[in-house]
């Protein structure tokens, strides 16, 4: 009997032991926990004990701290750029209204005609421009929808090109550029979605409109099995061109000349493009900024 008692004796002191570690335990990790609840911080929890059970209840409750750290750290990257949003958002609605207000109170106080119609004519261009920053804004907000796709068939790459590049001829006349134009020939068909790659083309053609000086080159070709398409334009300033940004949001190289711009054509181009399964990519070689697409040309 007295060899039992004294295992019964061991074992409830050990017992006793291990209790008392556990709850030392315990109280540790709820301090931490205290701690780490008031206290933005990178640390973790730990444990001083090798107890298998334990030490995988700490690496759980680390794993979710780390996980909520993460949370924390994206929904704070979404406010600031909410915030920035609107903060562009606002600037680059307020140069149109404040101009069109303008416009307007010249075209009441006006007694002349020729006066009237030019005041209008400009308001009518003011609303144009609205029109045309908002949808930009729309496109944007739905490509980044992950969920967001785009209805794709076969169509002709080439001749979609073709009209579009065309259809700025006034544009170009308007700034008396005459631009290069070096297209393959034969149909060059691609899996894609009409009006958004007539989007993606007109975003790229107004940026080499608005940044370029006297020189623009369109060249179409076929490569392999790829169909490629580059606009190059002079620049006035590459000094001044991050190409790191050239496709980020909201990214004018040139404010001053950009006013009536959401600075979004570019980001919309490449989204689009990407949602189609295309490449996009710029370049900047001495004074020249170029941009290429391209497509797999369907057999």
């Amino acid at each position: 009997m007295g060899v039992w008692a004294i295992i019964a004796t061991v074992v409830a002191a050990i017992t006793i032991l291990i209790l008392i570690v556990y709850r030392r335990q315990v109280k540790m990790t709820c301090r931490q926990l205290a701690f780490l609840k008031e206290h933005q911080t990178n640390l973790r929890l730990t444990s001083d004990l090798p107890l298998k059970e334990l030490n995988e209840l700490v690496d759980g409750i680390n794993d979710i701290l780390d996980l909520s750290r993460e949370i924390r750290k994206s929904a704070q990257q979404s406010e600031d750029s909410l915030k920035e949003t609107i903060t562009n958002l606002s600037h680059d609605i307020r140069t149109p209204l404040t101009s069109m207000d303008g416009y307007f109170q010249l075209l009441v106080q006006s007694d002349s005609e020729e006066e009237r119609q030019h005041y209008i004519a400009v308001i009518q261009n003011r609303i144009t421009s609205l029109k045309d920053m908002l949808e930009e804004l729309f496109t944007y907000t739905k490509l980044q929808n992950e969920s967001y796709e785009l209805a794709v068939e076969s169509l002709d790459f080439g001749k979609c090109v073709f009209d579009t590049v065309f259809s700025f001829y006034d544009e170009f006349q308007k700034k008396d550029i005459e631009p290069k134009i070096d297209f393959c020939e034969g149909h060059l068909f691609i899996a894609g979605n009409h009006e958004a790659i007539r989007r993606a083309l007109q975003n790229i053609i107004k940026n080499a409109l608005e940044h370029g000086q006297k020189k623009i080159v369109f060249e179409l070709q076929q490569n392999n099995d790829q169909v490629i398409f580059r606009c190059l334009n002079d620049v006035e300033n590459p000094d001044e061109i991050d190409m790191a940004q050239v496709f980020s949001r909201f990214y004018k190289a040139d404010s001053a000349r950009s006013n009536t711009s959401t600075g979004l054509g570019l980001s919309i181009a490449k989204g689009l493009i990407e949602k189609m399964g295309g490449t996009i990519q710029a370049d900047l070689n001495a004074n020249i900024f170029a941009i290429e697409i391209g497509f797999l040309i369907q057999d």
